[in-house]
């Protein structure tokens, strides 16, 4: 798209056409177009200098469109103002630099465009003067190029040298700067599911063009005349919504609504004061729509004091740009004052732009945002003081393990949703970790293992047909309530057994999870309840256990997004003796499944106790019975420990009828 807009650009310098005009505009604006669309594509490739790199490029070809566009209907170039260009040149350079350590090729290339936008601000004529068009012409044949080296060597097994890691390996011998690895850990969403990567270099990029734009005047002659528009409405108004919509996607519930909300108003003060809607008209009624504005950004503002400093002073400089545009909706605007307040923002917005860009290149050093200004247990700081770790590193699972074994509780990752577990041989710990939940005394913790085998000490004191049902069951998102029996001292929880399960049975559970079940064998058994207050929601992702929490967590396996969002299924096998089972909830495991499984564990006790030698032909009345009593386990289940209820009341899609459960279970 590079190529095209420019060999239509440059058509004028070689004689092609006299000059732009309007059948130009759609191959403009259709590269822009397709550039945008570049631009969110490298954000779901997790390549951020290149999604601002084309949403930079997009800007200019509405631009270049635009003005072709105007020139069209009025029969006069516009008058391009020094201002934007010569920052967007800036912006340009910063971003090669950081380009280069990636590619010294591409680095060089987007000089080009540093060039492009020194030029364009030479001269009053901007697109139309015969510099531009030939830095034009120097950028298709650059655009050329290096289309060819991609192409060759995306087909080629002898590639064509690009520069690429002749930065970082100068970088990795030197003590000062650390470059940080582009794992898939760097770009983690805070909430959900979002596969792109931060996009706030960008928006604050587009804010700091955006400040810079409105520093021309317009006054006293056709809005039209100068050229604001494009770079105040593409910049501050397109960009700021795509990175907007980016962050909200990613869980950043604040960045996102700033963005958004800024996006609107560049776009609509964009079009009213540098479209021509404006006209002479002055009044209260146009600020009423500033002011409602002006109420939104008050609630950013506050937000922001539990983000960052920055952010902070990010928010409330923007005030003062929405009071420079109060001012001038009533006509009561002093001189000199919104070209200070836009300069002071877009500075703001420079250094924003620059410590993002830094601290996403490199480890350390790094740019200062600063600390929260409030914070609050659950919010703000939470990373330093309690330690988030990425799951998926065996080192993180043991330094969670070490937490616990000396009396942490910690926030875990399963195969449903996040829990709070304690290590058994650590009462002190499941005390805590049972405290810590509200009402905990109506949710009893449950006991989980990694493996079966833990068991086996204690096997003897286990009901034969049980443990048959524990191996053929585990591991799995079933939890069984067993009854309780001695044998739970052999885990060394002391005292604070009493906190698991009831005075009459336990749940235990081997979860189907390698994180989980690896921490577990580390540790050993654990004490495990869900990892939010009680009669909150289930927790589903690794920075809700902070969130929900606070500082009464010592750390958290971070793994994003639960897998599934349904509770597991809870088995009454209190009475599995008498060759009964019931269900307290059915969850991710269906009914159905339990039952079939059950049913081959009894069949296989009865083949044991029956000799079929003699009674081949024989009805067994014992047998019937044991077989009649499992047939009629469909019909029975128990909304309590000690209360069974019909089964048929029951569904899989209700699982919030039984209240003595835990959520964790």
């Amino acid at each position: 798209m590079n190529l095209l807009s420019a060999s239509v650009l440059a058509c004028p310098l070689l004689g092609v056409v006299p000059q732009l005009f309007l059948g130009h505009v759609p191959w403009l604006w259709t590269a822009g177009v397709f550039q945008l669309g570049v631009c969110i594509l490298s954000y779901r490739a997790m390549d951020t200098l290149g999604a601002t790199f084309y949403g930079f490029t997009a800007i200019l070809k509405f631009s270049e469109g635009y003005t072709a566009l105007v020139t069209d209907l009025r029969g006069q170039e516009p008058y391009s103002p020094v201002p934007f260009p010569t920052v967007f040149s800036v912006l340009f350079f910063v971003l090669a630099l950081f380009t280069c350590h990636r590619s010294v090729v591409d680095g060089f290339y987007q000089l080009f465009f540093v060039a492009y936008c020194i030029a364009i601000a030479a001269q009053p004529r901007g697109f139309f003067q015969g510099g531009t068009q030939g830095v034009q012409a120097a950028i298709f044949v650059a655009s050329a190029i290096a289309l060819l080296v991609t192409l060759y060597n995306n087909r080629s097994q002898k590639k064509i040298p690009t520069g690429e890691g002749v930065i970082k390996n100068l970088l990795s011998n030197s003590s000062m700067f650390k470059l940080r690895t582009q794992d898939k850990h760097l770009y983690a969403p805070y909430l959900g599911y979002s596969k792109y990567a931060d996009a706030e270099v960008l928006g604050h990029g587009c804010s700091v063009l955006a400040a810079f734009a409105i520093t021309a005047s317009a006054a006293n002659q056709d809005p039209l005349a100068v050229l604001i528009l494009p770079w105040v409405v593409a910049a501050g108004g397109l960009l700021q919504l795509v990175c907007g919509s980016v962050a909200f996607a990613r869980g950043k519930t604040l960045e996102s609504t700033a963005f958004i909300l800024y996006g609107v108003m560049w776009t609509v003060w964009g079009l009213t004061r540098f479209g021509g809607l404006y006209g002479d008209f002055r009044g209260f009624h146009l600020a009423v729509g500033i002011i409602s504005l002006m109420l939104f950004n008050i609630i950013v503002t506050v937000g922001a004091l539990f983000l960052n400093k920055v952010w902070f002073i990010y928010a409330l400089s923007f005030k003062l740009i929405l009071i420079s545009f109060l001012l001038d909706a009533v006509a009561a605007l002093p001189y000199g004052y919104d070209i200070g307040v836009t300069i002071i923002f877009g500075l703001i917005s420079f250094y924003f732009f620059l410590a993002n860009l830094f601290n996403c290149t490199f480890h350390s050093p790094q740019l200062p945002l600063g600390d929260p200004l409030i914070k609050m247990s659950g919010f703000g700081g939470g990373r330093n003081l309690c330690h988030h770790l990425p799951a998926r590193k065996a080192t993180s699972v043991q330094q969670i393990a070490d937490i616990m074994k000396n009396g942490g509780i910690c926030g875990m990752p399963t195969d449903t949703v996040y829990v709070l577990v304690a290590a058994c041989n650590r009462p002190e710990a499941v005390e805590k970790a049972y405290k810590v939940k509200k009402q905990a005394q109506e949710r009893p913790m449950s006991l989980w293992i990694s493996s079966i085998k833990q068991l086996e000490p204690v096997r003897q004191q286990i009901n034969p047909m049980l443990w048959d049902l524990m191996e053929a069951a585990w591991p799995s998102s079933i939890s069984l309530v067993i009854p309780r029996a001695p044998w739970m001292d052999f885990f060394g929880l002391g005292d604070s057994s009493k906190y698991i399960g009831t005075p009459q049975s336990i749940a235990i559970r081997n979860p189907d999870c390698t994180i989980a079940t690896h921490l577990i064998s580390l540790v050993g058994p654990i004490a495990v309840t869900s990892a939010n207050p009680t009669g909150e929601a289930d927790t589903t992702h690794h920075n809700q256990v902070y969130a929900k929490l606070g500082d009464k967590v010592n750390g958290v396996l971070c793994d994003g997004p639960s897998p599934e969002n349904i509770a597991s299924t809870v088995v009454d096998c209190t009475k599995i003796e008498n060759g009964q089972i019931g269900f307290f909830r059915v969850g991710l495991i269906p009914k159905s499944k339990v039952l079939q499984i059950f049913e081959e564990i009894q069949r296989r006790h009865q083949d044991g106790h029956l000799n079929r030698g003699f009674e081949t032909d024989i009805t067994d009345p014992v047998s019937d019975t044991m077989e009649s009593q499992a047939r009629s386990t469909d019909s029975e289940t128990y909304s309590s420990l000690n209360q069974p209820v019909p089964a048929m009341a029951l569904s899989t899609m209700d699982l919030s009828q039984n209240s003595n459960e835990d959520d964790a279970l």
